[in-house]
């Protein structure tokens, strides 16, 4: 974990969880697995092989961070990951209940498990409003099994990533609030084609849905850059939580947008 990262549509990342298992063609070549093994902090990421640990001594990092950012929860993992307990699920939720000033963005494969805790949250507990809800598709077949799933989670914020993206996209964003496209990375990347990145787009803005182009890919995540019909698509979303005063708006603004984003209002 780290109150740094690479990645560009966040500010850090926060790694309660480490290992997975793949589920789905996006996973082959997951930057996660090579890493876990390139330092030898657990076995592959085989189908029935669970690489899963909870690290309980990384819970409060989030409390140390004093200045407020968007943090990527387990980058490193999925938390909603079916070897994951919901006891610990609920410890990971009450760190950032009790870091407001953050904004926190939880993506998984398994939108399925994230909407049923989402359901056991019940009247006495909400999801708080500072935390965004995402899924992963990387081609039409998971799209039209994971979008619907995400839509049901009563986040303030849900998002879409299109990473890697393998095949072009036809997306209901009715009730999405942000798209994040980008391309695979590394020794075996699977090329992305630019009329699959600029549909999608064209998808985004006739919806009125932010648009954020992460990367191209190729043999490195930089390889490639970031220019997409010559500029930066770096558009974020911000969204005002129901009965939200209009102080609570500066504040999440603050804490969801750097300076220098784009915003688009839902």
């Amino acid at each position: 974990m780290s109150d740094k990262t690479t990645i560009e549509w966040t500010d850090a990342t926060w790694n309660p969880v480490t290992g997975c298992t793949k589920v789905s063609p996006g996973c082959a070549h997951c930057y996660a697995e090579a890493i876990t093994l390139r330092f030898r902090r657990g076995g592959p990421y085989l189908p029935g092989l669970a690489t899963i640990r909870l690290h309980e001594d990384r819970l409060g990092q989030p409390r140390k961070w004093t200045e407020p950012r968007r943090v990527f929860v387990n980058s490193m993992s999925d938390l909603f990951h079916e070897h994951v307990p919901f006891e610990f699920v609920d410890r990971v939720f009450q760190v950032m209940a009790d870091c407001p000033h953050h904004c926190f963005q939880i993506l998984t494969k398994r939108p399925e498990r994230m909407l049923e805790y989402s359901q056991r949250l019940g009247v006495s507990r909400t999801w708080p409003n500072h935390v965004w809800a995402g899924t992963s598709v990387e081609n039409q077949y998971w799209a039209d099994r994971r979008v619907p799933i995400l839509r049901e989670v009563p986040a303030p914020v849900r998002f879409l990533s299109c990473e890697p993206l393998l095949k072009p996209l036809s997306l209901d964003l009715s009730g999405i609030d942000w798209v994040i496209v980008g391309g695979e990375s590394g020794p075996k990347a699977r090329p992305m084609r630019g009329e699959w990145v600029a549909d999608i787009r064209h998808q985004c803005e006739r919806a009125g849905v932010p648009f954020f182009f992460k990367q191209w890919g190729g043999r490195t995540c930089k390889a490639g850059g970031r220019i997409l019909d010559g500029k930066l698509w770096n558009a974020m979303p911000f969204a005002r939580p129901s009965g939200a005063t209009v102080a609570q708006d500066s504040f999440l603004l603050a804490s969801c947008v750097r300076e220098g984003d784009e915003v688009a209002a839902t």
